[in-house]
Protein backbone atom coordinates (compact mmCIF):
# COMPACT_ATOMS: atom_id res chain seq x y z
CA UNK A 1 0.00 0.00 0.00
CA UNK A 2 0.96 3.70 -1.07
CA UNK A 3 0.27 6.28 1.78
CA UNK A 4 -0.16 10.04 1.17
CA UNK A 5 0.15 12.08 4.13
CA UNK A 6 -0.33 15.89 4.31
CA UNK A 7 0.34 17.34 7.44
CA UNK A 8 -1.55 20.88 8.17
CA UNK A 9 -2.32 21.98 11.50
CA UNK A 10 -4.24 25.06 12.36
CA UNK A 11 -2.08 27.28 13.97
CA UNK A 12 0.33 29.01 11.51
CA UNK A 13 1.44 31.94 13.31
CA UNK A 14 3.34 34.15 10.33
CA UNK A 15 1.38 33.36 7.82
CA UNK A 16 -2.69 32.79 9.86
CA UNK A 17 -4.12 29.80 7.65
CA UNK A 18 -1.69 29.56 5.29
CA UNK A 19 -2.69 25.87 4.64
CA UNK A 20 -6.04 26.84 3.01
CA UNK A 21 -5.51 30.70 2.81
CA UNK A 22 -6.55 31.21 -0.97
CA UNK A 23 -3.53 30.75 -3.48
CA UNK A 24 -4.09 31.66 -7.17
CA UNK A 25 -7.39 30.67 -6.78
CA UNK A 26 -7.57 27.55 -4.50
CA UNK A 27 -6.97 27.10 -1.04
CA UNK A 28 -3.37 26.00 -0.15
CA UNK A 29 -3.42 23.06 0.46
CA UNK A 30 -5.68 21.70 -2.74
CA UNK A 31 -2.75 22.25 -5.02
CA UNK A 32 -0.77 19.83 -2.85
CA UNK A 33 -3.72 17.07 -3.02
CA UNK A 34 -4.51 17.52 -6.43
CA UNK A 35 -0.45 16.97 -7.38
CA UNK A 36 -0.88 14.04 -5.56
CA UNK A 37 -4.08 12.65 -7.12
CA UNK A 38 -2.25 13.50 -10.73
CA UNK A 39 0.25 11.09 -9.90
CA UNK A 40 -1.46 8.09 -9.52
CA UNK A 41 0.32 6.11 -7.17
CA UNK A 42 -1.15 6.95 -4.03
CA UNK A 43 -3.98 3.68 -2.77
CA UNK A 44 -4.63 6.92 -0.08
CA UNK A 45 -4.43 10.78 0.14
CA UNK A 46 -4.81 11.96 3.46
CA UNK A 47 -4.60 14.77 5.78
CA UNK A 48 -3.31 14.99 9.30
CA UNK A 49 -5.09 18.26 10.95
CA UNK A 50 -5.62 19.34 14.22
CA UNK A 51 -8.54 21.68 13.03
CA UNK A 52 -12.25 20.94 10.91
CA UNK A 53 -11.98 23.91 8.42
CA UNK A 54 -9.14 22.24 7.16
CA UNK A 55 -10.12 18.76 7.45
CA UNK A 56 -13.71 20.28 5.46
CA UNK A 57 -11.45 21.84 3.02
CA UNK A 58 -9.31 18.71 2.77
CA UNK A 59 -12.57 16.25 2.08
CA UNK A 60 -13.87 18.75 -0.82
CA UNK A 61 -10.43 18.76 -2.96
CA UNK A 62 -10.11 14.93 -2.21
CA UNK A 63 -8.20 13.40 0.38
CA UNK A 64 -9.16 11.59 3.70
CA UNK A 65 -8.87 12.88 6.93
CA UNK A 66 -10.06 9.90 9.44
CA UNK A 67 -7.93 10.96 12.35
CA UNK A 68 -7.62 13.87 14.33
CA UNK A 69 -3.80 14.97 15.11
CA UNK A 70 -3.79 14.99 18.57
CA UNK A 71 -2.79 18.51 20.59
CA UNK A 72 0.58 17.21 21.45
CA UNK A 73 1.11 16.65 18.07
CA UNK A 74 0.32 20.00 16.88
CA UNK A 75 2.47 22.66 18.51
CA UNK A 76 5.12 24.74 17.18
CA UNK A 77 7.80 22.05 18.29
CA UNK A 78 6.94 19.08 16.77
CA UNK A 79 8.74 17.51 13.86
CA UNK A 80 7.14 15.80 10.73
CA UNK A 81 8.20 12.42 11.54
CA UNK A 82 6.32 11.74 14.60
CA UNK A 83 3.55 13.14 12.87
CA UNK A 84 3.71 10.78 9.90
CA UNK A 85 4.42 8.27 12.39
CA UNK A 86 0.95 8.90 13.81
CA UNK A 87 -0.59 8.92 10.85
CA UNK A 88 0.97 4.99 9.61
CA UNK A 89 0.20 3.76 13.15
CA UNK A 90 -3.86 4.87 12.79
CA UNK A 91 -3.94 3.30 9.27
CA UNK A 92 -2.21 -0.12 10.74
CA UNK A 93 -4.23 0.32 13.64
CA UNK A 94 -7.71 -0.05 11.20
CA UNK A 95 -6.12 -2.73 9.40
CA UNK A 96 -4.31 -1.00 6.73
CA UNK A 97 -0.60 -2.16 5.73
CA UNK A 98 1.52 1.03 4.57
CA UNK A 99 4.72 0.16 2.46
CA UNK A 100 5.98 2.92 1.20
CA UNK A 101 4.55 6.52 2.68
CA UNK A 102 5.42 9.58 1.06
CA UNK A 103 4.65 12.93 3.58
CA UNK A 104 3.74 15.89 1.20
CA UNK A 105 3.62 19.41 2.78
CA UNK A 106 0.67 21.64 2.23
CA UNK A 107 1.87 24.85 1.50
CA UNK A 108 3.60 23.31 -1.79
CA UNK A 109 2.30 24.61 -4.61
CA UNK A 110 5.00 23.89 -7.08
CA UNK A 111 4.58 20.14 -6.53
CA UNK A 112 4.69 18.33 -9.59
CA UNK A 113 2.89 14.60 -10.23
CA UNK A 114 6.05 13.63 -12.24
CA UNK A 115 8.64 14.98 -9.46
CA UNK A 116 6.05 12.60 -6.57
CA UNK A 117 6.77 9.63 -9.24
CA UNK A 118 10.38 10.06 -9.90
CA UNK A 119 10.52 9.67 -5.76
CA UNK A 120 8.67 6.68 -5.65
CA UNK A 121 10.82 5.16 -8.43
CA UNK A 122 13.72 5.63 -7.13
CA UNK A 123 12.95 4.31 -3.48
CA UNK A 124 11.56 1.06 -5.05
CA UNK A 125 14.62 0.57 -7.01
CA UNK A 126 16.96 1.40 -4.17
CA UNK A 127 16.31 -1.67 -2.51
CA UNK A 128 16.27 -1.99 1.79
CA UNK A 129 19.69 0.03 1.77
CA UNK A 130 17.55 3.17 1.69
CA UNK A 131 15.11 4.42 3.77
CA UNK A 132 13.75 8.08 1.77
CA UNK A 133 13.77 9.99 -1.20
CA UNK A 134 13.22 13.44 -0.74
CA UNK A 135 13.05 16.43 -2.82
CA UNK A 136 16.29 18.96 -3.34
CA UNK A 137 17.30 22.13 -5.20
CA UNK A 138 20.75 23.44 -5.62
CA UNK A 139 22.20 26.60 -3.27
CA UNK A 140 21.28 29.78 -5.97
CA UNK A 141 25.46 30.88 -4.93
CA UNK A 142 28.18 28.75 -3.21
CA UNK A 143 27.75 28.21 0.69
CA UNK A 144 31.47 28.16 1.26
CA UNK A 145 31.72 31.75 0.69
CA UNK A 146 28.20 32.66 3.07
CA UNK A 147 28.82 35.92 4.86
CA UNK A 148 27.60 36.26 8.33
CA UNK A 149 27.15 39.46 10.06
CA UNK A 150 28.90 40.26 13.32
CA UNK A 151 27.52 41.80 16.87
CA UNK A 152 29.71 44.78 16.16
CA UNK A 153 27.52 44.92 12.69
CA UNK A 154 30.50 43.95 10.33
CA UNK A 155 30.80 40.81 8.51
CA UNK A 156 32.78 37.99 8.31
CA UNK A 157 32.88 34.88 6.54
CA UNK A 158 32.01 31.70 7.53
CA UNK A 159 35.00 30.18 5.35
CA UNK A 160 37.36 32.51 5.26
CA UNK A 161 40.10 30.57 3.31
CA UNK A 162 37.59 30.45 0.42
CA UNK A 163 37.92 34.04 -0.29
CA UNK A 164 40.20 33.53 -3.53
CA UNK A 165 38.56 30.34 -4.71
CA UNK A 166 36.68 30.52 -8.22
CA UNK A 167 32.73 30.23 -8.02
CA UNK A 168 33.17 27.34 -10.62
CA UNK A 169 35.70 25.47 -8.53
CA UNK A 170 33.28 25.29 -5.39
CA UNK A 171 31.57 22.32 -4.50
CA UNK A 172 27.69 22.38 -5.59
CA UNK A 173 25.96 22.28 -2.38
CA UNK A 174 21.83 21.12 -2.06
CA UNK A 175 19.25 21.70 0.71
CA UNK A 176 15.82 20.65 1.37
CA UNK A 177 13.33 21.74 -1.40
CA UNK A 178 10.08 21.56 1.54
CA UNK A 179 8.31 19.66 -1.14
CA UNK A 180 8.08 15.90 -0.56
CA UNK A 181 9.64 13.33 1.67
CA UNK A 182 8.74 9.16 0.23
CA UNK A 183 10.07 6.91 2.77
CA UNK A 184 9.77 3.10 4.00
CA UNK A 185 6.72 3.05 6.66
CA UNK A 186 9.33 1.14 9.04
CA UNK A 187 11.94 4.25 8.89
CA UNK A 188 8.86 7.17 9.42
CA UNK A 189 8.29 4.93 12.30
CA UNK A 190 11.16 4.03 14.10
CA UNK A 191 11.96 7.74 13.83
CA UNK A 192 14.83 7.36 11.27
CA UNK A 193 16.46 10.58 10.06
CA UNK A 194 15.83 11.89 6.64
CA UNK A 195 19.19 13.60 5.83
CA UNK A 196 21.37 10.64 6.35
CA UNK A 197 23.28 8.32 3.61
CA UNK A 198 20.32 6.26 3.53
CA UNK A 199 18.26 9.16 1.83
CA UNK A 200 18.09 9.66 -2.27
CA UNK A 201 17.70 12.94 -3.71
CA UNK A 202 14.95 13.79 -6.23
CA UNK A 203 16.74 16.70 -7.68
CA UNK A 204 14.33 19.54 -8.95
CA UNK A 205 15.38 22.62 -10.63
CA UNK A 206 15.51 26.14 -8.06
CA UNK A 207 12.60 28.29 -10.22
CA UNK A 208 10.53 25.32 -8.77
CA UNK A 209 11.26 25.92 -5.12
CA UNK A 210 10.08 28.43 -2.98
CA UNK A 211 9.56 28.03 1.03
CA UNK A 212 6.81 29.88 2.13
CA UNK A 213 7.27 30.56 5.76
CA UNK A 214 6.58 34.77 5.55
CA UNK A 215 4.47 36.88 3.83
CA UNK A 216 7.11 38.27 1.36
CA UNK A 217 7.50 34.22 1.14
CA UNK A 218 3.83 34.07 -0.21
CA UNK A 219 4.10 37.09 -2.87
CA UNK A 220 7.27 35.79 -4.23
CA UNK A 221 5.65 32.46 -4.58
CA UNK A 222 2.48 33.89 -5.85
CA UNK A 223 4.54 35.69 -8.54
CA UNK A 224 6.62 32.72 -9.66
CA UNK A 225 3.46 30.52 -9.50
CA UNK A 226 2.30 33.22 -12.01
CA UNK A 227 4.99 33.27 -14.39
CA UNK A 228 5.47 29.64 -14.73
CA UNK A 229 1.76 29.13 -15.46
CA UNK A 230 2.47 31.67 -18.15
CA UNK A 231 5.47 29.98 -19.58
CA UNK A 232 3.34 27.36 -19.71
CA UNK A 233 0.21 28.44 -21.87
Amino acid sequence: MKLAIIPARGGSKRIPRKNIKPFAGRPMIAWTIAALREAGTFDVIAVSTDDDEIAAIARAAGAEVPFRRPAALSDDHTGTIPVIAHAIDNYRAAGFSPALVCCAYATAPFLRAEDIRRGAALLEAAGDGVDYAFSVTSYGFPIQRALRLTAAGRVEMFQPDQFATRSQDLEEAYHDAGQFYWGRAEAWTEGRVIFSPRALPVILPRHRVQDIDTPEDWTRAELMFAALKGAET
